[in-house]
């Protein structure tokens, strides 16, 4: 309930924006209509943004309740349920009661738990639980019960390819073939399908997995990506921003500090192709608690520290220094003080935008803010004020401009807003303006 209700604050404080609250929530509320599931914002598919089929699980409930409220709901009981199967995998290890709470309380206040959960949404948030399941699975003999997971992992995002191919790895270290082959030729195959198949049939020309463009300093295509990678050793170190990755490795790793004799070596097996990939890329964010990029590999360390413990005879008690350091490293790396700061930033455009929501029909095509679009996204088109050359078929196609110059949101600015404004009024729109600068605009 509190990570909920921190998740829809930021939304009502207007802190949500279109990238990727927004875009979710049309592909979801068009693929529950009927409607071509194609986002007005991107032009890209619903299914071919990042292969997550789980969306069509969430587009049959807004076929009962349309509401935004499903996705941070769901993205909240997500982070907080996996303590569930985490509970349980520690028990199957034989860790005492005192134990398997702090690991619970240790994935709870991992930074990146905190701070994703108030970062929009994100499908793959959903398969957080479906990671410990699958470690919780894995010792059994009946391994396909932890195939059935890998499949529903893949099914949220498609860069977690490269974390069933780090449980491959794993698998291959533990000397257990039979698995790796399974478990390398899902990933591979679901990637060569995304990629090969699936994007170009949905995309046209924008028919690769879209990740690749962080990667394009290593060449154009997967596979220059990869001849790059293995053979220009060279070219790939001098490309890392080395100081910003082992800053990220050392925030990233910080929390399991006090259980650094404990962690289990094969287990982080697991995380590490989807480190090297956030290492290499061109995009920072993927190098920082702040975004989703980090979630799994959290995970997978909390998971690392169950093994480790298990497989280390030592008893291991609840000391308090333990707790109080993952405490001290939440509070500096989580982002609570955003609420009395940053994100109280629009307190005064809150009332004047509710008003405006209200004047706008839900048949209009509607142009606004990147901070605004979460609040109007499930309408057929709605999109951002990006480029000056779209001004004049953007004024043909859409029929509602809701702008403020004075707080443009991101992708945008106040002069490109302007004009989308002035040539509405030559046009003899209709416009309302409040105090904060928002203005509406009918045709």
């Amino acid at each position: 309930m509190i990570f909920y209700l921190l998740a829809i604050l930021k939304h009502i404080l207007l802190q949500s924006t279109a990238y990727d609250l927004g875009l979710f929530d049309q592909w979801i509320w068009l693929t529950s209509k009927g409607l071509p599931s194609y986002s007005s914002m991107t032009g890209l598919h619903m299914l071919a943004d990042h292969g997550a089929w789980t969306l069509y699980i969430a587009s049959l409930i807004y076929k009962i309740k349309p509401d935004l409220n499903i996705l941070f709901i769901s993205q909240s009981a997500s982070l907080c349920f996996t303590i569930v199967p985490l509970y349980l995998l520690c028990k199957s290890k034989g860790l005492n009661q005192k134990i398997s709470f702090l690991i619970v309380l240790f994935w709870l206040l991992q930074p990146v738990v905190f701070n994703v959960n108030l970062f929009d949404f994100h499908p793959e948030v959903w398969s957080m639980p479906f990671i410990v399941l699958y470690y919780y699975f894995e010792e059994n003999e009946n391994f396909i019960k932890s195939i059935v997971c890998t499949f529903i992992i893949l099914g949220t995002r498609d860069g977690l390819v490269l974390l069933i191919f780090g449980f491959g790895l794993e698998q291959l270290l533990k000397k257990r073939f039979g698995r790796f082959l399974m478990l390398f030729s899902i990933s591979t195959l679901w990637f060569v399908f995304l990629n090969n198949w699936l994007y170009p049939l949905l995309n046209d020309d924008k028919g690769s997995v879209m990740a690749l463009e962080r990667y394009s300093k290593y060449g154009d295509t997967f596979k220059e990506i990869l001849y790059t990678l293995f053979l220009k050793p060279n070219l790939v170190i001098s490309s890392i921003n080395w100081s910003e990755s082992i800053f990220y490795i050392l925030i990233l790793f910080l929390p399991a500090f006090v259980f650094c004799k404990r962690i289990s070596l094969f287990t982080l097996i697991g995380g590490v192709p989807l480190i090297i990939t956030n290492i290499l890329s061109d995009n920072s964010l993927q190098r920082d608690l702040l975004h989703q990029y980090s979630l799994p590999i959290a995970l997978v360390i909390v998971i690392s520290v169950v093994n480790g413990i298990s497989q280390n005879k030592g008893k291991l008690g609840f000391e308090k220094k333990r707790f109080l350091w993952i405490l001290l490293c939440w509070f500096a790396l989580a982002k609570p003080l955003l609420f009395i700061g940053p994100y109280l930033g629009r307190l005064n455009s809150i009332k004047p935008a509710n008003e405006a929501f209200s004047e706008i029909p839900i048949d209009s095509n509607v142009i606004t803010t990147s901070y605004l679009v979460p609040h109007l996204s499930q309408r057929q088109f709605i999109k951002l004020p990006t480029s000056n050359n779209d001004i004049k078929s953007d004024l043909e196609v859409y029929n509602v401009l809701l702008l403020n110059p004075l707080d443009p949101g991101v992708m945008s600015n106040s002069y490109l807003q302007n004009d989308y404004l002035k040539i509405a009024k030559a046009n003899k729109w209709k416009c309302k303006k409040w105090e904060n600068n928002l203005e509406l605009c009918k045709k």
